[in-house]
């Protein structure tokens, strides 16, 4: 059964409670800011589950962060954090320590395409890159996305804020957002999202992967995270625990069998 977010932290201070005060490891990671989202949960989920198989006494301390993602990777620097998570790039990497083992397993390259109910026709006929790169699309302007789809000659708008995003599609003044499988259903479900669809039977994906990041500070937390999510994958936990959050998700999006266009990018930073 799925593990409540609040319920988390007292499985970690299960493990606290059976080490001595002195062994036990303040972890800062950041802050929920979607707590209904199974994204979110899954992955305090994984890394708590981690280090109590790696047998690494720690006590979770939630930090308020900032919504830029490149900013939240240089707070592992400073001391700010010590764990965060976010999709690699070379310049990821370069700031903290990547636990690269994919946490959603490929899906977060796999991109529905979000768009307003009303410009669904805009998609019947649309096969190619070439024919997608005719349409406008928004990223975020530090999410390594924004680089992979101006490489492959897509039509994008650089945007800072999340919710501008979802605006500007819902109002039609952005032809269609791309969201990973991993997260599209969870944001369609936000009430102010009632006029948006998934297109069917049409998304995007490109080599990616979302790893966790760890502070170079922190090498002893690295390694038991590694340690602890290797042994999750040997004994089928981390499998089981990734189609417990996702399997329904995954399975109904609307891509019809033998009728679905996968239109691939390439993807040199990664």
């Amino acid at each position: 059964m799925m593990l409540p977010l609040k319920c988390i932290v007292c499985v970690v201070s299960l493990l606290i409670g059976n080490a001595v005060a002195s062994e036990v490891n303040s972890v800062k990671i950041p802050k929920d800011q979607h707590a209904h989202f199974a994204r979110d949960d899954y992955l305090y989920d994984t890394l708590t589950k981690a280090l109590i198989r790696a047998q690494y006494p720690a006590e979770i301390e939630f930090v308020d962060v900032h919504p830029h993602q490149q900013r939240n990777l240089m707070s592992l620097d400073d001391g700010s954090l010590d764990l965060y998570w976010s999709m690699s790039s070379p310049e990821r990497e370069s700031l903290a320590t990547a636990i690269k083992i994919p946490l959603f397993k490929g899906y977060i390259g796999k991109r529905a395409l979000v768009t307003n109910k009303d410009n669904l026709d805009k998609f019947k006929d649309i096969k190619t890159l070439e024919q997608l790169s005719k349409l406008s699309s928004v990223q975020g302007h530090d999410w390594p996305d924004m680089r992979i789809l101006v490489n492959n000659g897509l039509n994008v708008r650089p945007l800072s804020n999340l919710k501008a995003m979802f605006v500007l599609t819902s109002q039609g003044r952005i032809d269609y957002f791309p969201r990973s499988f991993i997260e599209v259903n969870s944001e369609l479900l936000e009430p102010q999202h009632k006029n948006l669809r998934v297109v069917p039977n049409l998304y995007i994906s490109y080599p990616t992967a979302l790893y966790y990041f760890v502070s170079k500070d922190k090498p002893e937390l690295a390694k038991a995270v590694e340690q602890g999510i290797k042994i999750m994958q040997k004994n089928g936990e981390f499998d089981a625990l990734f189609y417990e959050y996702f399997a329904t998700d995954l399975n109904s999006l609307p891509y019809t069998k033998g009728e679905t266009i996968e239109i691939k990018l390439v993807n040199p930073y990664f």
